[in-house]
């Protein structure tokens, strides 16, 4: 089976309150972009019941394959479903640790594409379940539209966004943000209003009211990260922000944008926006 995972966006990120376990809760949009990994699996009889030979390509992914998301997401079916042993292909294109949610992603594909190949019946809701036990924005790629997301951002309500008539230019300079580093500077606090409501405005309203918590404590320490967003404004986006902790900064557009030579050292993809995502083939 052939499946190709999306990144996603966020359209604002309000960091409210820190948690008693040391994580924080937040408020903020996950919209779905065309960006993708290709992701593919066969059975495989050389592979032992119950295992598989992971092959992973493309952006180079540190760390044991075994540890990854897809790895993971096939042992926790394989446990209770008694799967035979795989083949696995994972190209990586989505830029790792950009917030974008590539890894995640992975992980939410190879549980649908593993529910489909073997009929193993599993509902949207018990997908979702075996996805949060992944992380908190894996469940988002199950149903893969447009969601408010809270608590830790592994709460979802659904959203009625489409961002049909809209582009978006999306670049990485390839400077990685640590978690620690990203919240060291953040002071909780509640936004003036939620993110929630502001995407329901016209898009030429979110630069003033939609904000991301993390730009504050970053741009500082990555000026290269504000300059790209401040580029985008001047290359005519109606909307600029980062995505996530970053570093990757989106630029949305009435018209397609060409991209200009200054970006040319950077990852860049543009495509059309779609509310709804399938990725498989």
């Amino acid at each position: 089976m052939l499946l190709f995972p999306n990144a996603k966006i966020n359209l604002g990120l309000s960091i409210t309150e820190k948690r008693p376990d040391g994580f924080h809760n937040l408020l903020t949009v996950f919209y779905p972009i065309g960006l993708c990994d290709m992701l593919e699996f066969i059975e495989d009889p050389k592979v032992q019941k119950g295992r598989i030979n992971l092959n992973i390509t493309g952006i180079k992914v540190d760390g044991d394959p075994m540890d990854n998301l897809c790895a993971k997401a096939y042992n926790l079916l394989q446990s209770d479903f008694n799967l035979p042993g795989l083949s696995v292909h994972l190209h990586k294109i989505i830029p790792i640790g950009a917030g974008l949610g590539g890894g995640s992603s992975d992980a939410a594909f190879m549980l649908k594409g593993l529910n489909s190949h073997f009929n193993l019946s599993l509902s949207t809701e018990e997908l979702e379940e075996y996805a949060a036990r992944l992380g908190s924005d894996c469940a988002f790629f199950i149903r893969n539209q447009p969601v408010f997301a809270y608590e830790k951002g592994n709460v979802f309500r659904d959203l009625k966004l489409i961002l049909d008539d809209f582009y978006i230019m999306l670049i990485h300079p390839g400077i990685h943000i640590s978690t620690s580093i990203a919240y060291a500077q953040i002071v909780p606090s509640l936004p003036v209003k939620s993110p929630e409501k502001i995407v329901l405005l016209p898009v030429e309203r979110w630069k003033d009211e939609l904000q991301n918590d993390f730009e504050k404590s970053l741009f500082g320490k990555y000026p290269e990260i504000r300059t790209i967003k401040e580029r985008l404004y001047k290359m005519g986006a109606l909307y600029a922000c980062m995505s996530g902790s970053g570093s990757s900064v989106f630029g949305i557009f009435s018209e397609m944008p060409s991209v200009p030579e200054d970006f040319s050292s950077y990852f860049h993809w543009k495509g059309k926006l779609q509310a709804e995502m399938e990725g498989n083939q």
